[in-house]
């Protein structure tokens, strides 16, 4: 067998010097031979051979060159038998390379655009403020932007669409694209009623929502994620000659939401029996993904008195561990092709819908040997006390804590876990330590709810105006007290504030304008009256 493998490469390379070397012959050849016509002189067969294989080279679409020749010849049956021989012979061995062309590609042309779509949001970033159970949802408004390119062009339809898109990363069923992505339609609106003519420039269009409460917000976990799609397409009519495509506009909307944080610390306390030490601990329930947390520890109940032996017994601190853990819980849901694949059903039961994926990452985390504060003077009452600040880490990716309808949840925990040492010292003499080799771990767990800071921003119904029935009544009417039968009495209500207010300026305008000014001379006389 290898020396099959080998008798084909030798073969193939000898072939391929083969064709070279032709090629470059005739060539050379056919050169020498174009500087005379062919019917000039006298010329041989393997002259004529030469002449019609180089035009067949020049040109591989035209018909090879055959020269006239007097019925009767004798070179007519010799060049004929040659000159197919030849063919047949440059047929087989011609070096074709039908992939490579010259001139500009199909992907460098030019495709011309009649129209262009583009958007601008006019209401403020989508947050719903308030858990999925008594959020009232956000307001969603814009305008889209036709921009017709031509003089004119008719607008067969115009829709725009507003859907969530759940990506399963993990889906029921490997390269199923029901299994991995399902859509569903919060909002359409169809912006032509009928095909419409437009000339050009910019044609505006408004659109709005409102998203309800209960929708997640948007996330990217690596079990599941979650995308508000916005999605327009103008379909222009085509003139019969070339089709026009689809004018499309595709947008990705941030959906976040925002839960109330409490402005007193959660007070948490822990006991670790069958130690008499207790863990008192006060945080802030809800955080951020940016900025920094500070979590205040105090340990009791660290030290006993021993009175048989006259000893006291410390637990020590040495080493303090925390951790912000993120679980993520999600349902894959089956496809109709593949939900009765979901193990041997029996009869009566009904087939189930997905399964449920689960995943726990951590998202920051840090190791402390020191920085706390150790007080042991009291054998009664000694402590530790620290402040611990934490954060989320750098780069992590994290996800808002939700709960949606299809069974996707995030939560976030704080881990605490603390090592400590048991040691004994005599009561005369507490200096004198001796470690007792006994130790023990205290692990803590905090549920923490992590969600996006809300700013100056509120809900939508706190910032609509009063409806119709909210409408207080009128003012009350004026009562008239007096009543007001002429001129002169109306004249005598208003205050005299002219002689008061410009006495000054108007002796002041006189002076000025003594000179000449037929104007000062009326108000000096007015004046003087």
């Amino acid at each position: 067998m290898p020396h099959r493998v080998a008798n084909f490469f030798r073969s193939s390379t000898h072939s391929l010097e083969h064709q070279v070397s032709n090629f470059t012959k005739k060539s050379s050849s056919g050169s020498r031979r174009r500087a005379s016509p062919p019917g000039s002189g006298r010329s041989t067969g393997s002259e004529l051979v030469a002449y019609t294989s180089e035009e067949e080279l020049d040109d591989s679409h035209a018909p090879p060159y055959v020269p006239r020749l007097k019925m009767g010849d004798s070179r007519t049956s010799s060049f004929t038998s040659d000159s197919h021989k030849e063919k047949d012979h440059g047929h087989h061995h011609r070096l074709s390379f039908p992939g490579m062309h010259f001139g500009r590609s199909n992907k460098e042309s030019h495709v011309h655009t009649p129209a262009s779509l583009d958007w601008k949001l006019e209401s403020p970033p989508i947050v719903m403020y308030g858990n999925a159970e008594n959020s009232t949802g956000a307001l969603l408004s814009g305008q889209l932007f036709l921009h017709i390119k031509d003089e004119a062009l008719e607008i067969e339809s115009f829709t725009a669409t507003l859907t969530i898109r759940v990506s399963q990363k993990k889906p029921f069923t490997n390269h199923c694209a029901e299994c991995t992505s399902q859509y569903t339609e919060i909002k359409k609106w169809s912006m032509l009623e009928h095909p419409l003519v437009m000339m050009r420039g910019q044609h505006s269009f408004p659109f709005s929502v409102l998203m309800e409460g209960h929708l997640p917000a948007s996330m990217e976990t690596p079990l599941v994620s979650i995308s508000y799609e916005f999605k327009a397409e103008a379909i222009p009519r085509s003139n019969g000659i070339t089709p026009v495509p689809p004018i499309r506009l595709e947008k990705v909307l941030d959906v976040k939401r925002s839960l109330p944080a409490s402005e007193i610390p959660h007070h948490s306390v822990r006991v670790f029996p069958p130690t008499n030490i207790k863990a008192s601990a006060h945080y802030p329930h809800v955080i951020h993904p940016i900025g920094s947390y500070t979590l205040a520890l105090r340990l009791d109940g660290i030290s006993k008195l021993n009175p048989k032996v006259n000893t006291i017994e410390y637990w020590k601190l040495k080493k303090l561990t925390w951790r912000l853990e993120e679980t993520i819980k999600t349902v894959a849901p089956a496809c109709g092709r593949h939900s009765p694949r979901l193990g041997d059903r029996e009869e009566g039961a009904q087939p189930k819908k997905g399964i449920v994926r689960s995943d726990t990452r951590i998202i920051g985390e840090k190791t402390l040997f020191s920085g706390w504060k150790s007080d042991y003077t009291s054998a009664n009452d000694a402590k530790v006390e620290l402040e611990l600040e934490y954060s989320l880490g750098k780069h992590a990716r994290s996800a808002c804590d939700t709960k949606s309808q299809d069974g996707t949840e995030v939560s976030h925990q704080l881990m605490v876990e603390m090592v400590v040492s048991q040691e004994w010292a005599p009561v005369n003499k507490p200096s004198l330590v001796t470690h007792t080799g006994v130790g023990r771990i205290l692990r803590m767990h905090f549920g923490t709810i992590l969600t996006e800071r809300g700013g100056i921003g509120i809900s939508w119904d706190n910032e609509a105006p009063p409806i119709y029935q909210d409408v207080p009544p009128s003012p009350p009417a004026y009562s008239q007290e007096t009543n007001l039968h002429s001129d002169a009495s109306i004249a005598e209500m208003i205050e005299p504030l002219d002689s008061a207010l410009i006495a000054g300026p108007v002796h002041r305008l006189v002076v000025e304008e003594e000179g000449g000014s037929s104007r000062g001379h009326r108000r000096a006389s007015s004046e003087g009256r």
